[in-house]
């Protein structure tokens, strides 16, 4: 993956860190750590300066288990870029086939919930058994309650070969109260991470070169009880001593809030450094890490390796990154020092360093390093700069916090152009930040409508309304849009192709699930105004822009559930012949599943399984692997609609889902076409059980069309194993929700048992009195709908709508005791022995009961009976 191997930054982030050398073995410690292993969740809480980060560290060194690292700072609070380090920590030390389909979920983000991303997480983190650490280091620098709540949820369904550590300055900003109690949550705190009388005689041995202690006995308690175990404290010591010093004096300055004195200590021992130390010190405080080639760029030196090596020697606070020792950083506490010194007494070096490392980073490619450093170096027109390159490669991936962090570092007194004024109201509109964006567009366009007309003006002019469309479909306010959009003349394109270029659909099959497509609502008004934008943007010569053709494939697949095929088809092969339909896999991949399905509806399956090999080539010609598996499970669908159900099987099995799963929503449409294969084989429960998991996922998501959907499954599914009163429940729910969007197809789809269970249901609910006004208005729909099915006629919702129905040829008893062995669920071979009977009698039996009753299958002969009413409850 391209976040694994082409990010350096990243890399050092994921990184187990190396351990210096003489470093002082923790052993009890470790072995309190290993005890507490056995638990979900390890936390390490102290201050700065008491050794977590070195703990964690040897405890990952050391164990025989796998480890995943994340180091962590203020640059993590975007919940994308959150997760996705995680993701890719994760990758790096599983087999790379799991590796790689992890890093391919974290498309999902951001326009999934953190939750749903987090459920396929999960669910890929089952398939590996082996023990594994996850260690979050400084957790402290997040404070996004939106990555707090995420890291909640992680710990509640965290596989059980799976232990978190986390490290962090303050209490974790989420309840662990239940795992303390229940033994599931290890703490290690600043009294256990003090450094004991043995430990520093360990550390000021190593300092004297392995000799015997320069200190006594009790000068060493002395120092260990003024400095309090403080590790950080006992280094400044050592280095305090190596300096030439006398301990009295420095034991003297202990005394007191040992944070509060640190940074005294620190300029003590900086005083008494060599002015070259000194001055590479101060130069290189900017930095967040540190190797040769940044060091040169930020200093004033052609060679830092030996400055470097310098510092290694005098043990100056400088933490390893790696384990071949080649990267590093100062220790926090140092580091926060150095910088305060820095920006206090040598401003305009502050300013210098970070723009030299801004201008390093970008020559690299580290584009999110250079704003960052430009920023700091307050130089608002380069950064500017560089976040105009860079802003589409971070809407690509989604990092939309990180890129509102960044807008919001430039002083609203500074005079941003309204072309970037605007990239920063896009922003704010694609983070739901409603009346801010609004505000912001205002002003723009006031600024826009001072400018004299050109070129410039018009295309700023379609910018905007490039942003307003966006902004449209979450505030609804279409007149404003319609409004400005009457104001532009001429049409020219946006200079800034991320406007009507973004893409809506990284991973969805259909458009209508997404935020653009309202996630599944449809409505005479959704129509409407769907025609009314694409009309406005196509009068304009936008009519290949990706935003038109999103809403256009959004309508198309309304169309379909709408069961409007001819208009389906036409806004198909409009879509189909605009060159980026053919570029886009969000918006090629819809296409082309929405025209299997047309094809299927029509009957011409051949076409349909065409259309699904286009989408299928096109996804393994451009390595796009994730649209492969819902690609096979929709053929699978074609495939049991077909009556193919063996192809279907074969279809399924290849399918990454398997029954004993927890199902994740990023993979509903294989799970439930596993769902279907199940109920084909009479395996209801394994079939309700994954719909039952599924449900509450779709309905966070509030996506309506996955709730009709499962609902109605689970309708089907319940009357196949003869919970008549439960399976009419759930297809009102279904039907309710169906009402008031105009779903048909969802329904249609389904074939004959869905079309007997319909009139079921309008058969029970029209023999009962006093309905409600919402019950009226579904039995409407439910007898609607009846007419869309093949062979539909009058009689059937008449008959539906009375019980007086009666049979060609009355059932004889063993017929009837048949029909109550299929609502038992019984097969064949058990039928013969509750009866009697051979197998081969009950198979002739069976065929005269299908025959009676004008059916094929079970399913079918259990629905028309309940319809007779010749089953009682």
């Amino acid at each position: 993956m391209k976040l694994l191997t082409d990010s350096p930054i990243l890399k050092m982030k994921i990184s187990l860190p190396g351990l210096k050398e003489h470093l002082i073995r923790r052993d009890r410690l470790l072995q309190d750590m290993a005890a507490g292993h056995k638990g979900q969740l390890t936390t390490v809480i102290a201050p700065a300066g008491y050794g977590k980060s070195t703990l964690l560290a040897q405890w990952a060194h050391e164990t025989d288990e796998r480890s995943a690292w994340v180091s962590l700072d203020e640059r993590d609070n975007d919940p994308v870029r959150f997760w996705r380090y995680v993701t890719a920590s994760l990758a790096s030390i599983l087999p790379k086939p799991q590796g790689a389909r992890l890093m391919h979920h974290t498309q999902l983000l951001p326009s999934a919930s953190i939750e749903s991303f987090l459920d396929t997480l999960i669910s890929e983190l089952y398939e590996d058994s082996e023990p594994l650490n996850l260690i979050l280091e400084d957790l402290h620098s997040i404070h996004s309650s939106t990555i707090h709540g995420g890291i909640s949820y992680l710990i509640d369904y965290l596989p059980e070969h799976i232990h978190l550590l986390i490290s962090s300055r303050t209490e974790l900003p989420f309840p662990t109260i239940k795992g303390v109690v229940n033994h599931e949550v290890h703490l290690i705190g600043m009294k256990q991470l003090e450094f004991t009388y043995e430990e520093t005689e360990r550390l000021f041995r190593h300092a004297s070169n392995g000799g015997h202690p320069i200190l006594t006995p009790m000068e060493l308690d002395t120092l260990r009880n003024q400095t309090e175990g403080w590790v950080t404290g006992l280094q400044l010591a050592v280095i305090t001593m190596r300096t030439g010093s006398a301990l009295e004096g420095f034991v003297d300055d202990m005394k007191g809030n040992p944070l509060l004195v640190s940074k005294y200590l620190f300029q003590e021992v900086v005083s008494k450094l060599s002015p070259d130390v000194f001055s590479f010190l101060l130069q290189t405080a900017v930095l967040s890490e540190l190797h040769p080639q940044v060091c040169d760029a930020v200093t004033d030196l052609s060679d830092s390796r030996p400055m470097l090596e310098e510092l290694q020697k005098l043990n100056l606070f400088l933490v390893p990154l790696d384990e071949h020792q080649t990267f590093f950083r100062y220790h926090h506490l140092f580091s926060q020092f150095l910088l305060d010194l820095l920006q206090r007494e040598f401003r305009v070096e502050y300013t210098k360093r970070h723009r030299l490392a801004g201008q390093y980073y970008a020559s690299v490619g580290s584009m999110d390093e250079a704003i960052d450093h430009t920023l700091s170096a307050q130089d608002f027109g380069h950064a500017l700069n560089l976040l105009e390159q860079h802003m589409q490669s971070v809407l690509e991936l989604g990092e939309i916090a990180t890129l509102l962090k960044w807008f919001d570092r430039i002083p609203s007194s500074y005079p941003m152009t309204p072309e970037m004024s605007l990239a920063h109201a896009f922003v704010l509109v694609l983070t739901g930040d409603l009346e801010r964006s609004e505000r912001m567009l205002s002003l723009i366009e006031e600024a826009c409508a001072a400018l004299e007309s050109s070129d410039r003006r018009e295309q700023l002019m379609s910018s905007i309304l490039f942003v307003r469309s966006n902004l449209v479909f979450l505030n609804g306010d279409f007149g404003k849009w319609f409004a400005f959009s009457e104001g532009i003349l001429d049409n020219l394109m946006p200079d800034n192709p991320m406007y009507y270029q973004f893409d809506y659909n990284r991973r969805e099959l259909y458009v209508r699930r997404t935020s653009l497509g309202m996630k599944g609502a449809l409505s005479a008004d959704t129509e409407r105004i769907a025609h009314l934008f694409t009309g406005v943007l196509e009068s304009h010569g936008w009519a290949h822009s990706l935003m038109n053709l999103y809403v256009k494939q959004s309508l198309c697949e309304g169309y379909y559930e709408w069961n409007r095929l001819a208009e389906c088809r036409q806004l198909l092969v409009q879509i189909r012949n605009a060159p980026p339909a053919k570029e886009t896999m969000g918006l090629f991949v819809p296409l082309h599943i929405t025209e299997a399905r047309l094809f299927a509806a029509e009957g011409k399956f051949h076409l349909a399984h065409y259309a699904l090999d286009e989408a299928c080539s096109a996804a393994h010609a451009r390595k796009s692997s994730l649209w492969l598996a819902p690609l096979k499970a929709v053929r699978s669908l074609i495939f049991i609609r077909e009556g193919r159900i063996a192809e279907a099987r074969k279809e399924v099995a290849e399918l990454p889902v398997a029954v004993k799963d927890k199902p994740a929503y990023s993979r509903e449409t294989e799970y439930l076409v596993l769902v279907r294969m199940l109920g084909r084989q009479r395996r209801e429960t394994e079939a309700l059980r994954l719909l039952e998991l599924l449900k509450p996922q779709a309905e966070r998501e509030q996506q309506r069309s996955s709730i009709i959907e499962i609902t109605s499954l689970q309708a089907l599914l319940e009357h196949q194993r003869g919970q008549r009163q439960q399976s009419l429940q759930l297809l009102g729910e279904a039907l309710r929700v169906g009402a008031q969007n105009g779903y048909v197809r969802t329904f249609l789809d389904e074939g004959e048992d869905m079309r007997q269970l319909l009139q079921l249901y309008s058969s029970r609910l029209g023999q009962e009195d006093g309905l409600s006004l919402e019950e009226l208005q579904t039995l409407e729909y439910a007898r609607t709908l009846m007419k869309f099915f093949p062979g539909y006629s009058e009689a059937d919702i008449s008959s539906a709508g009375t019980s007086q129905q009666t049979l060609p040829e009355q059932l004889n008893r063993n017929e009837m005791n048949l029909l109550h062995l299929i609502r038992q669920g019984a097969a064949n071979k058990q039928m013969a022995a509750a009866l009697g009977l051979s197998e081969g009698t009950i198979r002739v039996y069976l065929s005269r009961l299908y025959g009676k009753l004008g059916v094929t299958t079970r399913t079918q002969a259990l629905i028309k009976a309940q319809s007779l009413n010749l089953l009682e409850d």
